[in-house]
């Protein structure tokens, strides 16, 4: 694996982002995760995504929240 964690390619599910070298929306696994199923289940059932992608993929949705504090917290205030 070359490190990537997504792709969004219009040719590859009409561009929805998708674990890179997989068909995999990454909506499925926040829909998982969501519904209180495990990682490991998540990754049972989609075996071309690996381990080291969910987990950068988690760790980019935390980085992405947290830099977005201050214009999530304009829009609740």
């Amino acid at each position: 694996m070359n490190g990537q964690v997504i792709n969004i390619d219009p040719n590859i599910l009409g561009g929805t982002p998708v674990f890179f070298g997989t068909r995999v929306p990454i909506k499925n696994l926040f829909d998982y995760l969501e519904t209180g199923e495990s990682i490991d289940v998540f990754l049972d059932d989609f075996d071309g995504v690996h381990r080291d992608q969910v987990v950068r993929l988690l760790e980019m949705s935390q980085k992405l929240v947290e830099t977005s504090a201050n214009i999530l917290n304009e829009n609740f205030a």
